[in-house]
């Protein structure tokens, strides 16, 4: 009995040495492995940094050629900011994948995770995918290019269109500041294009007093129309009695103008006139309220 537990204790001493031993041996490995490892990993960091580099570089030159080529062929402005903008999410995207494949990844390890998780992926992209089918609808039936002014219904924004990405567009206002709207509104809601017609109506209105004459003003309002240069002359000029006011009678004053002269014409015409009616001696009305006192005092 005594010789089978001097044995056994034998037995343990021996594999407790030996796996010390293992243990020395595989730390031991470790570390005269060690600078080796960080060595190839610094290299493959090295080399990423270069690859991401030079590709960014020729991804900025392939969309430059494409941009020369497509400017060339006369394209639209609004389709060659948005095949730039689809152009440069997609090499980016390649790119990206590339590195990932050089520290290991397996690209199609990626591409079948993605699969499998299409319907989250899906769900968390609708916004976007639909921003992306806008985007391909506008550049397709046209409601509005890049420098059109358009106003639209979803939020009432409107302004010139300077850019038409692949998820949005944006519009600069009249007070210079920048809008971003999503393509998948602007294709799903109306919208007015104001300019993009050669021409434009312009109305506005005069109240002249009653006891005016009616002819006289109308002529007056007539004469502003066909002194302004910019009034287009084979267009109707129209002065008219619009309303029976309260306090006036109400002259509807209408002309055409070319979209580059319409608001400085409108404000001119408006300006002018004032001042020939004043000329004239020809009262503009305002509201004014009459009292009569019958003289009795109780």
């Amino acid at each position: 009995m005594m010789a089978y537990l001097t044995a056994g204790s034998a037995a343990e001493n021996i594999l407790a040495d030996v796996g010390e031993k293992v243990q020395k041996g595989a730390v031991q490995e470790f570390l005269s492995t060690l600078p080796e490892k960080a060595l190839n990993l610094g290299l493959r960091i090295f080399l990423a940094a270069v690859f991401f580099l030079i590709g960014v570089r020729l991804i900025k030159l392939l969309r430059k050629i494409i941009r020369k080529s497509m400017e060339r062929a006369n394209a639209e402005l609004g389709v060659i900011q948005f095949v730039d903008s689809f152009v440069k999410a997609t090499l980016y995207a390649v790119l990206a994948m590339g590195l990932a494949s050089s520290f290991g990844l397996d690209a199609a390890s990626v591409v079948a995770v993605l699969g499998s998780a299409g319907v989250a992926i899906g769900l968390a992209v609708q916004g976007s995918l639909s921003n992306l089918a806008g985007g391909v609808l506008i550049l397709a039936l046209k409601p509005f290019r890049v420098g059109d002014y358009i106003r639209e219904s979803y939020s009432g924004q409107e302004g010139t269109v300077t850019e038409i990405q692949i998820f949005y567009t944006k519009l600069l206002t009249p007070d210079n500041q920048t809008v971003i709207l999503p393509n998948g509104n602007l294709a799903n809601n109306s919208l007015v294009n104001i300019t993009m017609q050669e021409v434009r109506r312009m109305d506005i209105t005069v109240g002249v007093s009653y006891q005016a004459d009616l002819k006289r003003a109308k002529e007056v309002l007539l004469r502003v129309l066909e002194e302004d240069e910019a009034v287009l002359k084979d267009r109707d000029r129209l002065v008219f009695v619009s309303e029976l006011g309260s306090s006036c009678v109400v002259l509807g004053v209408r002309c055409w103008f070319r979209q580059e002269d319409f608001w400085q014409g409108k404000w001119r015409v408006t300006e002018n006139s004032k001042l020939k009616l004043d000329e004239n001696e020809i009262e503009i009305s305002y509201n004014q309220l009459d009292v009569h006192l019958d003289g009795k005092i109780n």
